[in-house]
């Protein structure tokens, strides 16, 4: 699929300038430093060296007195908790994190996830009886709540209290929770909006210690489940999310919990994990405990002490991840099927697709695949306990969130955020929701957002790319939204040798220009597109990102193409 090549903003000529001259860098990195909010020596070098002080103060978010003061009735009356999380790979950190936490203080703690296939996504009737039934009269729920008004005013009924920890939109109400921490409540001041869920949880754990003065490797003991949350729900890499991640990956690779550990040693890659390997490899595998059995295989991984049992546990959840990869492939494939075999399907703005029998637990993953495909807002329906179950994925820049609430009168319920959301709805609404849901996307996205685009830092020469200008780049990691790697684009560059397909579907090809050095270049499922089509001593151009290529131990600098154009 063809792409648009977006420049970046030219950043301000007299502070980029100012700033090279100051950190002793090339210009052309100042200039990316400037355009992301960089512009002095002080705030360079918060950049480059995220400190854990630099955290905000987690009593500024709203009702977190209100959170403490109730679990410290809990812990002082011997009263039960149950910690109470969604099933993906931000609930199930962030319900490792928060058991673990207050198991240092109370024995009388247990945790619920719901059965994605049983129960569906959030708050659950079946989980509030379970409660009641074992004696429980605290809830704290992770990365789910903020929109569970009728659960939790039923498990009012009961006597059970609920502390809700989300991060997600809330709706116009409230749930009627003794505490509702959510940065993203309209009513509360904390500076930072975009935690994810197992942020939140972090961040009630730091208000614990800070209030009963414990030590803070009490809480930072956790932070490799934080990152492994902000990589998996491709949450904002910025303020706080940039310090948890940064000493979140440095403890990966050091010291990470002993679930964790088993994780790393099954997937294969044992060390340098960036927040992209975490993505591609811990997250899915993570991801496929409650896709395709229960998410409590995953808990019981994060939080085993020892070896053996932790390598058990990565073990069976990389079969599971196996065969969540034989499922999703076989339903995008019908999918895609699907698509491809009607015109009216192929002509809109969206895509809605539906089968009753397809598994419920990989259907976003599917919605994803088609989003790559055709690059429009991508709705893909199963049936689960009678209702249509949907996962929902956006294109960048367009809100999906919003195409969805203008629906919301069709629905039985939906949560999320602009690019991805889940719903359910009843059978006999899908038609009409389908139609809804293209008018409403037809009339709001611009043609422009319907093709993805490249967005590009800088236009440099290959022979400024050098050892030392790699360094200050890896330095500017952990990537990820709001920090991706820096894109740079060259032009009138030839290739040397001869350009060769790797795999089925990779570019492998040398590039230079005059009075540059020659840099091996790759170009991941370019092959069938510009093999053919480069010809010998004539001039393009390359977008690509720059990166160390490890073979036999052996480091060399490798350009990673993300865009090719014939001059």
């Amino acid at each position: 699929m063809k792409k648009r090549w977006v420049q970046a903003s030219r950043a301000n000529p007299e502070t980029t300038t100012l700033l090279a001259q100051n950190l002793n860098i090339d210009y052309s990195l100042a200039q990316i430093l400037v355009q992301r909010g960089v512009s002095t020596f002080d705030e360079a070098r918060e950049y480059f060296r995220p400190q854990m002080s630099k955290l905000h103060d987690p009593f500024l978010m709203k009702d977190m007195h209100k959170a403490i003061e109730r679990i410290d009735k809990a812990l002082k009356s011997n009263e039960k908790i149950l910690i109470y999380g969604d099933y993906d790979v931000d609930g199930t950190t962030s319900v490792a994190l928060a058991f673990s936490f207050f198991s240092q203080f109370t024995q009388q703690i247990e945790y619920y996830i719901p059965d994605r296939h049983k129960e569906g996504y959030g708050i659950s009737t079946t989980g509030i009886d379970y409660a009641k039934a074992n004696g429980f009269s605290l809830i704290i729920a992770l990365d789910c709540g903020i929109k569970s008004v009728d659960k939790i005013a039923y498990a009012n009924d009961l006597a059970i209290d609920f502390i809700i920890c989300d991060h997600h939109l809330p709706g116009e109400e409230l749930p009627a929770a003794v505490a509702v921490l959510d940065p993203k409540r309209d009513d509360c001041p904390y500076p930072f909006k975009e935690l994810a869920g197992c942020g939140i949880g972090f961040k009630l754990a730091q208000a614990y210690c800070l209030s009963h003065n414990l030590p803070a490797e009490k809480y930072e003991r956790y932070i490799d489940l934080v990152m492994v949350s902000i990589a998996a729900d491709i949450v904002p890499v910025e303020d706080e999310n940039r310090i948890l991640a940064y000493h979140g990956l440095i403890k990966l690779n050091t010291n990470p919990c002993m679930g964790l550990k088993a994780l790393i040693e099954v997937t294969g890659k044992s060390k340098d994990y960036t927040l992209t390997d975490v993505v591609f490899n811990l997250a899915p595998r993570i991801n496929a405990a409650g896709r395709m059995d229960h998410a409590n295989q995953a808990v019981k991984m994060l939080l085993c002490t020892e070896r053996d049992l932790a390598l058990e546990q990565s073990l069976i959840i990389n079969i599971q991840n196996t065969d969540r990869k034989t499922s999703d492939q076989s339903i995008t494939a019908e999918a895609l099927a699907l698509i491809g075999e009607c015109n009216i399907l192929m002509n809109k703005k969206t895509t809605v697709v539906y089968h009753e029998d397809w598994n419920k637990g990989v259907i976003g993953i599917v919605a994803s695949r088609l989003t790559e495909t055709y690059y429009r807002p991508t709705i893909v329906f199963t049936k689960s306990n009678g209702l249509l179950t949907g996962s929902a994925r956006s294109v960048a820049g367009f809100d999906l969130y919003e195409a969805l609430l203008a629906c919301n009168d069709l629905l039985v319920q939906f949560g999320g955020h602009k690019f991805a959301a889940g719903l359910t709805m009843k059978p006999e609404n899908i038609n009409q929701f389908t139609d809804r849901f293209e008018e409403q996307v037809r009339a709001t996205i611009t043609d422009d957002l319907l093709t993805p685009e490249i967005r590009i830092d800088n236009e440099i020469n290959l022979s400024q790319i050098d050892g030392k200008f790699q360094r200050i780049i890896a330095q500017m990691a952990p990537f990820g939204p709001h920090n991706p790697a820096p894109v740079f684009v060259s032009n009138d560059v030839t290739f040397v040798g001869q350009p060769f397909v790797v795999g089925t579907k990779h570019l492998k090809l040398s590039v230079k220009q005059q009075n540059s050095p020659i840099f091996d270049c790759i170009g991941f499922g370019m092959a069938e597109e510009y093999a053919l089509l480069l010809q010998p001593n004539k001039p393009f151009s390359i977008c690509y990102t720059i990166e160390e290529n490890v073979w036999k131990e052996q480091k060399r600098l490798q350009l990673n193409i993300k865009g090719i154009k014939l001059d």
